[in-house]
């Protein structure tokens, strides 16, 4: 059955009101209703930002859906099951605004998942950012006597896909955020690092805090957790729009095309 949720600033929370087409059509921002979601959280750090966010599930809702949000909690094998069992799969494969997957969301964006859920083999995910997820080296994480799940603040070390805060090159969701900022971190799987590699982190090993492609982006930690860091980040997505992405994604292929046009000029007069 699907389900909407309209939330504006100042206005208090509420058990899933039923919304109808017109109540809702002024939301820019959707939140995909997984359906195995805690969504309070998400959608009151939106509400706080002055934003109107519907949560729902309704396809046609989704896909004209200025940004979308895709959160989730629990196991991959349930959110990906809840998905499919929603008709929700091809939908945001083929999506073309901005998309931000939160925390297992995050997850999801990727291609399998070793989060097995008691299960025989790996779980299928959306297969948008080519890269795995696995669980955080319990090895490793012995040695140095931490404790799984990964539970806290931590730093983020933005990576040469997102450069710095003062850089031309930084990635828009992390416009504003220092290199070394704290946000709060609970999971035990993660996004190994790759190109896909937005910024990172180190919890005995170095893992992916936060991967993207084109314009589909995720986070490993809660921004909705994650103070005044967490709230720039929201309030950077909220600033997003197709045509933006489409911009930034263009400037940054001419600049990578730049320098190793540079490159290989410096290569040929050697």
């Amino acid at each position: 059955m699907q389900q909407d949720t309209l939330l504006t600033a100042g206005q208090q929370l509420t058990a899933s009101p039923q919304l109808t087409a017109n109540e809702s059509s002024d939301a820019e921002t959707v939140i995909i209703d997984t359906g195995c979601a805690n969504l309070s959280s998400v959608r009151f750090a939106f509400e706080r930002l002055g934003a109107k966010v519907l949560v729902t599930d309704d396809r046609a809702k989704i896909k004209a859906a200025k940004r979308v949000v895709l959160p989730g909690v629990g196991t991959a094998g349930a959110a990906m099951a809840s998905l499919h069992e929603k008709g929700l799969v091809e939908l945001i494969q083929g999506l073309t605004q901005p998309v931000l997957g939160v925390c297992l969301g995050m997850q999801m964006l990727a291609a399998i998942s070793k989060e097995r859920g008691g299960k025989g083999q790996d779980c299928e995910c959306l297969g948008i950012i080519p890269t795995d997820i696995c669980e955080l080296d319990t090895q490793l994480l012995k040695a140095e006597s931490l404790p799984l799940p990964h539970m806290g603040w931590n730093q983020l070390k933005l990576t040469t896909n997102s450069q710095g805060a003062n850089s031309p090159n930084v990635h828009p969701l992390f416009a504003g955020i220092e290199d070394g900022s704290y946000v709060y971190f609970v999971h035990s799987y993660r996004a190994p690092l790759s190109e896909f590699t937005l910024a990172e982190c180190t919890y005995g090993e170095g893992f992916s805090a936060a991967i993207g492609k084109g314009n589909f982006m995720g986070v490993q930690f809660h921004p909705e957790k994650s103070a005044a860091v967490g709230a720039q980040i929201l309030r950077n997505f909220l600033q997003m729009d197709e045509l933006q992405m489409n911009k930034a994604l263009m400037n940054k292929a001419l600049r990578s095309n730049s320098a190793d046009g540079q490159a290989g000029v410096k290569k040929a007069d050697q």
